[in-house]
């Protein structure tokens, strides 16, 4: 009771603090950038670029050129060395590695200054969530987030590891009597044993509130329900709130409502390495409102130009609806105008909230399309929603078919079903007609017969969990990208297909 209380008013207090800012965005913003550069200015970076005489937006993108972490990699590389005072004042606490680009792993600095901004997003979300719902039962049980492993490496000094596993060492003393799974559990490396570990540890728990990767949580729902042959919402009949990231969760939503055997509230959180960016704030709207009091200034660039010699590059106060950008930062872990690779939408402006619709490096275009994430994820969703039977999708990626053995080139969406449509070829059809629809130099090469609809390869049960394994990327923040404009995925999962 006095935990419900309290939190009921930690909520309200947090919602009224909040909408300081959120009725007040530009002016939020340029404050934070404003701070950004004075605390930037004593820093080898801020030094190399004159931040010392940088007052307003313009000088600042004069000064500092876009660039992704290939552009600043001879400032980390210092940092990892041991320098001080490169990319922001003194070491950072953390380095969060994460998948690797052209040169590997990376290793993204998070500081005394970004890492309770990680913290307090996620903290405000949950918050934010009670505060509308009037539900504070959520705090009264048991609560898990699936996630990495939270055992660091040391590296000269500073404490190295995934992102979810440095915010492992965060959950409040208030909430580490609810926390789930053991320490000693969270810390198992293996994701398969470690799932069944946490499988034995909660099933007979009040768990309130369960976390993670929709794919991973999946796998954790189905081993509950194997080992108990009871739907995961008998089993935890108090569990009403999902929080998730980092994937869409809508292709999910048959599977797990399936597994739950009925459908909780959920909130998406946008959290990266590189900061926590926006979160759910309506249960009504899946627009995440992008959080502007948290140390990160952000800018915008349409994706259609992204690559060209010059493209403009947008402001707050100068976003469009609709429109798929690339998302700029500049954050307190010293990350100037920095490409995160990721692509947004804007669903509103007062306030702004975005949905994330892909990477700029995750879209097929072989043959000048440019279809993009939430154009095939939102095809897939139309598709299922027109079926008169129920058909659920586990998991799923697209590629090109460039050099078919016979007829026109097409797209492959390889899927896998909890549930298959009785007839696969309309099934494809609805989804090529969708995308039509979505996409206009889709439908043109569709129409002009340079391509042929899509044609659906059926992944085997667990196919796609056994791809992942066998690269290497089970579990933890892992995860399977939803389109490529090349074969590598593609070609391996041929090894994991139906036999017909």
């Amino acid at each position: 009771m006095i935990k419900a209380l309290g939190a009921k008013l930690y909520a309200a207090w947090s919602h009224h603090k909040n909408e300081k800012w959120i009725k007040t965005p530009l002016e939020t913003q340029e404050k934070v950038l404003k701070e950004l550069i004075k605390q930037g200015a004593q820093t080898r970076f801020g030094k190399d670029h004159n931040f010392e005489k940088i007052k307003d937006l313009k000088t600042y993108q004069k000064e500092v050129s876009v660039r992704d972490y290939e552009g600043f990699k001879p400032y980390i590389d210092a940092i990892l060395e041991g320098e001080k005072d490169v990319l922001w004042k003194g070491r950072p606490l953390y380095y969060a590695k994460s998948s690797g680009t052209t040169s590997g792993a990376k290793y993204i600095p998070i500081t005394k200054a970004s890492m309770p901004q990680h913290i307090r997003a996620a903290r405000e979300a949950l918050l934010n969530y009670i505060y509308h719902s009037g539900n504070t039962s959520v705090v009264k049980g048991k609560h898990i987030f699936v996630q990495g492993s939270p055992v660091l490496e040391d590296y000269k000094g500073v404490a190295l590891g995934r992102l979810s596993g440095i915010v492992a060492h965060y959950v409040p003393g208030y909430l580490q009597k609810n926390r789930m799974p053991s320490w000693e559990t969270n810390c198992i490396e293996d994701w398969e044993t470690k799932v069944d570990a946490i499988v034995g540890e909660t099933q007979k728990e009040d768990m309130t509130i369960i976390g993670g990767i929709p794919s991973w949580v999946q796998m954790y729902f189905e081993r509950l329900t194997a080992q108990s042959g009871k739907p995961v919402g008998e089993l935890f009949p108090n569990f009403s709130l999902f929080v998730y990231g980092g994937v869409n969760f809508e292709p999910y939503r048959g599977v797990f409502e399936k597994l739950i055997g009925r459908t909780p509230a959920s909130i998406e959180f946008y959290p990266a390495s590189e900061g926590f960016f926006a979160y759910q704030d309506r249960q009504e709207d899946s627009g995440l409102l992008l959080l502007l009091d948290h140390g990160i200034y952000y800018e915008f660039i349409v994706a259609q130009t992204f690559y060209d010699e010059h493209p403009t590059v947008h402001s707050l106060a100068e976003v469009e609806l609709g429109v798929n950008y690339v998302m700029i930062i500049s954050t307190t872990a010293g990350l100037w105008r920095y490409n995160i690779g990721d692509t947004v939408q804007f669903t509103s402006t007062h306030p702004f909230r975005i949905i994330v619709s892909g990477r700029i490096k995750h879209f097929i275009s072989a043959f000048g399309e440019h279809v993009i994430v939430s154009e095939v994820e939102q095809a897939l969703k139309e598709a299922i929603e027109q079926q008169e039977e129920s058909v659920r999708v586990r998991e799923f990626t697209v590629a090109p078919q460039i050099e078919p053995k016979e007829g026109l080139p097409y797209h492959e969406w390889f899927i896998e079903f909890d549930t298959p449509p009785q007839d696969k070829i309309a099934f494809a059809l609805k989804i090529d007609q969708a995308m039509q629809a979505k996409n206009i130099y889709y439908q043109d090469l569709i129409v002009g017969k340079v391509l042929r609809p899509l044609i659906i390869r059926e992944v085997v049960k667990e196919g796609f969990t056994n791809y992942m394994k066998s690269i290497g990327k089970l579990g933890g923040q892992n995860k399977v990208p939803r389109v490529a404009d090349n074969r590598k995925i593609a070609d391996v999962l041929e090894a994991y297909l139906v036999k017909k």
